[in-house]
């Protein structure tokens, strides 16, 4: 049940979902930063159903889910590659201790982040093709915007149910796919399992999702069902960030702002916002970052 995706489907019918565990990478994610509670809750979260969506999708590329909003949490972003690579950070403003608004556990997602939307976007290929959806937030939770973000974007009824705790975040989906062709079942029954399924798997507690083992877990809720499991895949933490990317970030920012960085300071550091890595650049090395790309390539420190 560490860090892996689990595919299940109903033998007979069109509903299919997915069971998401995070130990080692939801920790290796949140390492960097110390978060208040509520975040590192609602970011844990955030990444199990980026990796949820990701697995329901057939791409090429990064899956980015982006909350943004007036409220404390004004920006959070998770992502999920196709090859199940999770990263994701936060950001919050300070909410002075005797503030009449807290930023406290268990707090309600728009009273997290406010009047916001919530942006669903698959990048792939090598320009970084692809779509985007957006919903609004809702004080219904991080499970019932993406529950709207299917029925609209995708219309594909679907259920979520999340939890994330300070060492490990997990998430079920259930989904209502395209009738098969060749199924033995009606339209009617089709519509009467995924009501029942829904409302059994609407029993689901936290401690069953994080304790019990997938098979147990998907036999407690369906016992009358002919259930498959699939094998689990597995799902890690890894950053993409480079000295070549963080390299043309400062190409982006142009010679004379760098050049005046480095009169103010002497150095020029930039630290990824995912993993914390610091990376340093000296004159000689802003030097060769602005070299034409022929001479760029023959630095080095530059590699």
């Amino acid at each position: 049940m560490s860090d892996s995706i689990r595919r299940f489907l109903f033998e007979h019918y069109p509903v299919r979902g997915y069971l998401v565990h995070l130990n080692s990478a939801w920790r290796a994610a949140c390492e960097p930063t110390s978060y208040p509670p509520a975040v590192r809750q609602l970011l844990g979260e955030a990444m199990v159903s980026t990796t949820l969506l990701a697995a329901t999708l057939k791409f090429e590329g990064t899956l980015t889910l982006q909350l943004q909003g007036p409220g404390p949490v004004h920006l959070l972003v998770a992502q999920c590659t196709d090859r199940h690579a999770i990263r994701g950070v936060a950001r919050y403003r300070h909410v002075p201790s005797d503030a009449a608004v807290d930023v406290a556990e268990g707090a309600p997602l728009n009273s997290l982040a406010g009047d916001g939307q919530l942006i669903v976007s698959v990048a792939s290929g090598a320009e970084g093709a692809g779509y985007q959806g957006i919903v609004p937030l809702s004080g219904g939770g991080l499970a019932s915007c993406l529950e709207t973000y299917f029925a609209s974007s995708e219309q594909l009824p679907t259920r979520l149910w999340l939890a994330a705790e300070a060492d490990q975040a997990a998430g079920f989906l259930l989904q209502r796919v395209p009738e098969r062709e060749r199924s033995i079942a009606s339209p009617d029954e089709i519509d009467e399992l995924w009501n029942r399924v829904g409302h059994l798997a609407a029993t689901l507690t936290p401690a069953e999702l994080f304790g019990l083992p997938e098979a147990t877990l998907l036999r407690r809720l369906f016992p009358e069902d002919d259930v498959r499991l699939f094998s689990p895949t597995p799902v890690f933490f890894q950053c993409r960030c480079s000295r070549e990317r963080v390299a043309g970030i400062l190409r982006s920012l142009g010679e004379p702002e760098i050049r005046g960085i480095l009169e103010e300071r002497g150095a020029v550091e930039v630290r990824c916002e995912f993993c914390n890595r610091a990376y340093a650049f000296d004159p000689v090395d802003c030097a060769a970052v602005f070299q034409p790309p022929e001479g760029r390539q023959s630095s080095s420190r530059l590699q």
